[in-house]
């Protein structure tokens, strides 16, 4: 018995030792899972705003009336303009990420300073415009900016050289066009440079002063400035807007040995001075009237009385800045001509307002008003800035009637042709 139960735990213990012996089995392998991919971040879209259909502007304009035939011009300039940027797909707008079309809605006033507020008003209520572009002549911008004013909308305006306007404390108001200070000094400047000569140079100045408050600012200013550029004012005589006959300043300017006259009258008025002087003899060897000779009809409509009268326009289409050629061929399609003076600075209004709504990247009135404070921008015009009371710091060329066509005379990089003194 004790012999078996040796035997048994022999074998016990063998099987112990065999086992210890043996090597482990090998573990299943597990799968391992390959690391997840890690994915770049995606932009959150932009959402923004539903975009107006059209940016809203408005203008009152003197289509017909004594000041039809510059209010006419300046509409034609807004429109060649508008239609530019508009087949670029229209101004880019920040808040809306998008470009959006101009459009334009302007009425004609009759030359009525009453109406003209009153389309403006009327604008301002049904169109909700975020700014108003101007008309033409100074007394209906001086109507207008006060509404400008006191809706706060911007105001881009030219055919006008008013500066008292601009002495009022107007935020909203902007002008890139000459006014009656650049006026009255770069007459003397000009004829100087014209006629280096001093004795060949006219003398004595006759001023024929319209009956206005602008009349007054301007008539004044060439008065004043005579002096110290070397001339003499022999004569100075003041008329109602609308006058008819202007024989008797014609001839008491000629008894005052006037060569040389300067002046501001409206369009028919500008006729029918040249036209008298003419017929009475008189023979100035220099005469420069703003405003009246801008109309493209003063050639026809005064024949050789009014050929060599010059004028301050504020632009000419001989000037040679980028985009004048295009717009003279599109003017020469339409009218037979190339661009009228006042085309080319309203053009430019509606550049620098569409330079000022994008750089403001919105369409908030306030913000699209200091955007165009800051404006230093080549236009059609050549560079523009503005100054603290808006007046604009521009080119100021001297134009001059030649055989039934306006020429550019100074400054002499910019002229078309050579200036023609004495008065044949």
């Amino acid at each position: 018995m004790k012999a078996r139960m040796s035997i048994m735990a022999l074998v016990v213990i063998i099987s112990l030792l065999l086992a210890s012996c043996t090597p482990a089995p090998t573990p299943t392998p597990v799968a391992t899972q390959a690391p997840l991919e890690t994915q770049a971040p995606t932009a959150t879209e932009v959402q923004y705003p539903p975009a107006p259909e059209y940016i809203e502007i408005g203008a009152s304009i003197p289509l017909t009336g004594k000041f039809g035939s510059l209010g006419s011009q300046v509409k034609v300039g807004y429109d060649y303009a508008i239609a530019d940027i508009n087949a670029d797909g229209g101004v880019y707008v920040a808040e809306y990420g998008t470009k959006i079309p101009l459009r334009l809605t302007a009425y004609d006033d009759e030359s009525d300073p009453t109406k003209a507020v009153s389309n403006l008003e009327k604008v301002f209520t049904e169109n909700n415009v975020v700014a108003y572009l101007g008309g033409a002549a100074s007394g209906m911008h001086a109507a207008t900016t006060a509404i400008a004013e006191k809706n706060k909308v911007p105001y881009l305006g030219v055919s006008f050289a008013w500066w008292n306007i601009h002495q009022r404390g107007y935020k909203y108001l902007f002008s890139p066009f000459p006014k009656s200070p650049d006026q009255a000094r770069d007459v003397f400047k000009a004829l100087n440079e014209l006629v280096p000569t001093k004795e060949e140079r006219p003398t004595n100045i006759a001023i024929f002063q319209e009956k206005t408050d602008w009349g007054n600012e301007l008539g004044g200013l060439f008065k004043a400035d005579a002096g110290p550029a070397g001339y003499t004012v022999a004569y100075y005589a003041e008329y109602a807007p609308g006058t008819t006959d202007f024989s008797t300043l014609i001839m008491e300017a000629q008894a005052a040995n006037a060569d040389m006259l300067l002046g501001m009258p409206n369009t028919p008025d500008g006729i029918a001075i040249v036209k008298q002087a003419a017929e009475l003899g008189w023979e100035p060897k220099f005469i420069m009237l703003v405003r009246a000779p801008d109309a493209a009809t003063w050639g026809e409509a005064t024949g050789t009385a009014g050929d060599s009268v010059t004028m301050f326009a504020g632009w000419h289409s001989g000037e040679n800045f980028d985009g004048i050629a295009e717009i003279n061929a599109k003017h020469q399609t339409d009218f037979s001509r190339p661009a009228d003076i006042l085309v080319g600075p309203a053009y430019a209004c509606v550049q620098i307002l569409a330079a000022g709504i994008e750089k403001a990247g919105t369409l908030d009135r306030d913000a699209i008003r200091d955007a165009i404070a800051a404006t230093e921008m080549m236009t059609v015009m050549g560079n523009v800035s503005f100054n603290a009371d808006g007046t604009g710091n521009v080119l100021n060329p001297l134009v001059q009637w030649q055989d039934g066509k306006m020429e550019l005379v100074w400054p002499a990089d910019q002229k078309t042709a050579d200036f023609v003194y004495p008065i044949p």
